[in-house]
């Protein structure tokens, strides 16, 4: 899904967070610079997740300003690539993994990954998931009574 048919799924009322795959040489500092950029433009990143080998690493990051991450990585050459993220939010905290995670495999949804927001929406911890059926995630977890979120919902 392109950058744009998320923003116009979101307007459609499917709550979506945009994340960004950056593809980055495995290098000290590398992480940094990217970061670095996103600040001097007022973004900031409110979720992270590094997967690292001997030459690359792909840095999976949730912004406060997508619209603007498109613009600069252009401009910058950052090589990356864009997905929905379904962001789940947890009231009681981690004690409600369990009953997350058996709600979507009764609905047989597969997780491809998951990490933790760094920011607290709302003051509640808060999940970002990649799964395979962001609707059928959305209308499982929301029958189970948790609160999904969207973009405006982190970017505050």
């Amino acid at each position: 899904m392109s950058f744009e048919e998320s923003l116009t799924a979101e307007k459609t009322g499917m709550p979506r967070v945009t994340q960004f795959s950056v593809f980055l040489p495995n290098k000290v500092g590398a992480l940094m610079e990217v970061v670095s950029r996103l600040n001097n433009h007022n973004v900031h990143v409110v979720a992270m997740s590094v997967q690292a080998s001997a030459d690359s690493a792909i840095v999976r990051i949730v912004v406060s300003d997508p619209e603007s991450v498109q613009d600069i990585f252009a401009e910058h050459e950052i090589p990356h690539s864009v997905c929905d993220l379904v962001v789940v939010e947890l009231p009681e905290g981690p004690t409600e993994l369990g009953r997350l995670l058996a709600a979507l495999l009764a609905a047989d949804v597969n997780i491809f990954g998951s990490y933790a927001l760094l920011t607290r929406p709302r003051g509640r911890s808060a999940l970002a998931l990649h799964v395979e059926d962001n609707e059928c995630a959305i209308a499982v977890l929301n029958q189970h009574g948790f609160t999904i979120l969207g973009q405006s919902d982190i970017s505050r």
